[in-house]
């Protein structure tokens, strides 16, 4: 590993400062640190999270549960607040990664890296929740970009997101065998305005499927689901699988947690 400087501040503020100085942030390190193992980030400056007490930590807010960002995956699985509020969310957290993975891996940095087949996004978009940040709230749908890409700016940190309670929700996620990362995962959510699709792993970033969200607003049923053509064109293809592969998948997926949702 080549030098660089470690910097651990106490406050989100002295943070702020260090990354305005040329500092590259560190969470649980489950993306950042392979990638400069491989040489393909070489930060001079780290600034770790990890002693800032303030950005973790999971309560309820009204009809919402606000999770801070530096809050473990295995921590959110394993919240008893989360599974009585949202329990597709901690059933999401429970099957990220290995064990390893959940214990280090954090929301606000799997949410900031935005990975196009991380778990994460899909519920944070799939919810309809708000990314809290040390300037400004962002919603889901205005937050992921692109492939590894937010509306977050140079400097700008997560510091908790806010996911508002829905009726009901589900996650079914296929998983990758080797990397356990989403070949495609889908995230179906019943809110106060509507049915909400998000899916992860299919495409170069998670996205709400339209097609799908109006066929369960007329109908919640897996019939209605598996009616809808999925469009595979803009889907990925790769040596895991094909985009036609990923569009069936899309399709079966929601049917599955459409009727789990419905028991």
């Amino acid at each position: 590993m080549y030098a660089f400087t470690f910097e651990a501040p106490s406050s989100t503020a002295a943070a702020a400062q260090l990354i305005a100085q040329g500092g590259k942030l560190l969470a649980g390190g489950q993306s950042l640190l392979p990638s400069m193992r491989l040489r393909l980030a070489n930060p001079e400056k780290i600034v770790d999270l990890n002693s800032i007490a303030e950005l973790a930590g999971i309560r309820r807010e009204g009809n919402a549960l606000v999770i801070g960002a530096m809050t473990r995956h295995a921590d959110v699985a394993a919240s008893a607040e989360v599974k009585a509020a949202i329990p597709a969310l901690a059933d999401l957290a429970a099957h990220i990664g290995d064990r390893q993975v959940r214990a280090r891996g954090t929301l606000g940095g799997s949410v900031a890296n935005n990975d196009p087949a991380a778990c994460y996004p899909s519920a944070v978009l799939g919810l309809g929740a708000t990314v809290i940040t040390n300037r400004r709230e962002i919603q889901a749908d205005d937050f992921f970009v692109g492939m590894y890409t937010t509306a977050l700016e140079e400097g700008e940190i997560i510091t908790a997101i806010r996911f508002p309670i829905p009726k009901r929700a589900a996650y079914m996620k296929f998983k990758q065998a080797a990397s356990r990362f989403s070949l495609v995962g889908v995230f179906v959510a019943q809110t106060d305005s509507g049915v909400r699709v998000a899916v992860t792993g299919a495409a170069s970033s998670v996205f709400r499927h339209a097609g799908l969200e109006a066929a369960l607003n007329q109908s919640f049923t897996p019939q209605s689901a598996a009616s809808v053509k999925i469009d595979a064109s803009d889907l990925n293809a790769d040596i895991h699988a094909s985009a036609a592969y990923r569009a069936n998948l899309i399709s079966v997926q929601t049917q599955r947690a459409v009727q789990q949702m419905l028991g």
